[in-house]
């Protein structure tokens, strides 16, 4: 063979060598990184169900001191939380020392201070869990199941980026018009037998009060997050309008997301890849309510979207709007981590776990079956949506591989 054959071929062969191990080494770390995703699934679900229990093991005694070292930029609580039924014990068990109006916001809630001094906000029960709430799909007032329902979605998305949520039942008369503040007590009157009250808020008013069973009311209280970490609250780029006619560019422009993924905080870092997971929650549990959203003070980009207000769901199981996927099909990118844990929820798994999440909650069953059987319906829509992206820009360009480490130091 001639030396410059012996060239051509040797360079021919060092080409294949090279292609060869970075295919290799790019699959060996693809099948590292699906592993576990896998093993994380099925801890999650091995730890499904969690029994509201009294008892701590851990070092610090303070069920609100374990739940504020649980928040790091990136996640409220940790994958691993073997306290997590004992700070739900205190949440929903623990002495009212004050109640007083809700923070400034379109509807009723209340923030109770508990024994301890922790801080949660209470949101009353509106309606049956089979009633229906008619008309767009962000009408009706704060559904308080929601809250729950939508906490323990967040579990097993693996997202861990709502604040913990519990039901609780709460008697209006010993409980809270002790302790209540007088702009509180102002709002509180009787209907029938039942004490009601319809509090401070910019839909709040004295005929449309929200009244409990007799004095007992049913209601969800959401663990307010550690003062050290201060909110920060941006406009949602995919936000509605809100009004009538008129629609917000999203609605209209096809190319909406190029415009977006040329702005901060979305021109880099993982905001973009958290609205497309917040699209995708939403999505499942029908809130097409979020025009805003929060993250942690100052972080430049670099924290989570934080899944707060969630109320705004399982309002009607047979409306599925698709709107609230706008940032996924406009982008079609998306977390593979998100791309694994949907496809290890189909089949009905999302309905079961969810179902064996709430099972353990003092106010349940949380929601009817028609809301469940919506998630699993809802999951094939997006897990389609997906597809369609993948069968137009290829799995490469809509799969994105974004892991971070989290510190719980």
């Amino acid at each position: 063979m001639k030396l410059k054959q012996r060239v051509v071929l040797l360079a021919i062969l060092l080409v294949i060598f090279i292609f060869t191990k970075v295919f290799l080494i790019d699959n060996l770390d693809t099948s590292a990184a699906n592993r576990e995703d896998q093993r994380a699934f099925h801890r999650m679900m091995a730890s499904l169900r969690v029994e509201l229990d009294p008892r701590l093991d851990h070092t610090l005694q303070s069920p609100w001191e374990i739940a504020a070292q649980w928040v790091v930029p990136r996640e409220v609580y940790p994958e691993e939380t073997p306290e997590l039924g004992a700070v739900m014990h205190a949440m929903s068990t623990k002495k009212i020392i004050k109640a007083d109006v809700g923070y400034k916001g379109t509807q009723l809630k209340a923030l109770l201070i508990l024994e301890g001094g922790q801080k949660v906000v209470f949101k009353p029960k509106r309606y049956a869990r089979d009633y229906v709430v008619e008309g767009e799909p962000y009408a009706g007032y704060d559904r308080h199941n929601a809250e729950v329902a939508a906490f323990h979605l967040d579990r097993i998305l693996g997202f861990r980026r709502a604040p913990l949520v519990v039901g609780r039942f709460v008697n209006l008369r010993t409980e809270i018009k002790p302790v209540a503040t007088e702009q509180l007590l102002g709002t509180f009157m009787t209907v029938g037998n039942n004490t009601c009250f319809y509090g401070k808020c910019y839909y709040c008013r004295e005929t449309e009060p929200a009244c409990a069973d007799g004095d007992i009311m049913e209601g969800s209280v959401t663990l307010w997050l550690p003062d050290v970490w201060p909110l920060q609250k941006h406009r949602h780029p995919w936000g509605r309008t809100y009004r009538e006619g008129k629609l917000a560019r999203w609605e209209y422009d096809e190319s909406y997301c190029d415009a977006v993924k040329k702005t901060s905080p979305y021109d880099s870092g993982p905001r973009l890849l958290d609205i497309i997971d917040t699209a995708i929650f939403d999505y499942l549990i029908g809130n097409a309510d979020r025009h805003h959203y929060e993250s942690f003070q100052d972080d430049e980009g670099a924290s989570m979207l934080i899944l707060l207000d969630n109320a705004k769901s399982f309002g009607n199981p047979a409306l599925d709007e698709r709107s609230i996927l706008a940032p996924l099909y406009q982008c079609c990118i998306i977390r593979v981590s998100t791309w694994n844990r949907l496809n290890s929820l189909k089949n009905g798994v999302l309905k079961s776990a969810l179902k064996t999440a709430m099972s353990h909650d003092p106010i349940s069953p949380v929601l009817s079956d028609p809301h469940l059987d919506a998630l699993d319906q809802r999951l094939l829509s997006i897990l389609a949506t997906v597809k369609q992206c993948t069968d137009q820009f290829g799995p490469d360009v809509v799969l994105v591989e974004d892991r971070m480490t989290l510190s719980h130091l």
